[in-house]
């Protein structure tokens, strides 16, 4: 990655609040930041806003028919983004938040159409890196979270192997140094009445029922 002055270096295990607080502003005015995940690098907009939103399309070359990830600050958000939260989703959440695990959820009627790619579904997640889960808090709603990689290309584990074609695109990137990479989260769908795992990543089928099983 060439030296840019959009790039922060962030510490994860203290990050710095006034770093934090310009990314948040700069979502709040409608741009765009990369930042750590648990797993990869992610794009983060305010999930809201809908011209922003269509920027990570262009930035991606993403086909609109794939929908975005959402990412929350706690579960007392959840009713802005969901139509309704069953008995299995809220046992996947009590046992595997934050992190590890994406819900797919009945979306909200209203919600920007490009975040839901038409499915009337919405992926939510609560962070696990604490980068993420403090970016969230300092904008205090719900951001993007899509992987910060060109679609069809691998996702990005450490900020030095950004994309060019990324970095010119987004207005700030925060640099947490090497992320673990490996499988990100698993990916459950509990629309239906038999909650439907839709991508085996950290959690197994196994964990992600048994979990349902306890309820």
């Amino acid at each position: 990655m060439k030296t840019s002055n959009k790039v922060r270096k962030v510490s994860t295990t203290n990050p710095e609040t006034g770093i934090i607080a310009k990314a948040a502003d700069v979502m709040r005015n409608g741009g765009v930041v990369v930042f750590p995940t648990r797993s990869l690098y992610g794009i983060g907009v305010d999930a809201f806003n809908t011209r922003a939103v269509n920027r990570i399309f262009h930035i991606k070359r993403r086909p609109l028919s794939k929908p975005i990830l959402v990412l929350l600050e706690d579960k007392n958000q959840l009713d802005r983004l969901a139509a309704n939260v069953p008995p299995a989703a809220t046992a996947i959440m009590e046992r595997f938040w934050p992190g590890r695990v994406t819900i797919v959820f009945e979306a909200k009627e209203g919600l920007c159409t490009d975040l839901t790619a038409g499915t009337k579904k919405i992926g939510i997640r609560l962070p696990g890196h604490k980068i993420a889960a403090a970016l969230v808090k300092a904008f205090g709603g719900p951001i993007t979270g899509t992987s910060a990689n060109l679609s069809g290309s691998a996702g990005c584990f450490e900020a030095n192997h950004l994309d060019e074609k990324i970095i010119d695109s987004v207005d700030l990137v925060l640099d947490a140094g090497p992320l673990k990479g490996g499988a990100g989260s698993t990916v459950v769908d509990v629309t239906e009445k038999m909650p439907l795992i839709l991508r085996e990543g950290e959690l197994s089928q196994k964990d992600i029922f048994n979990s349902i099983a306890r309820q």
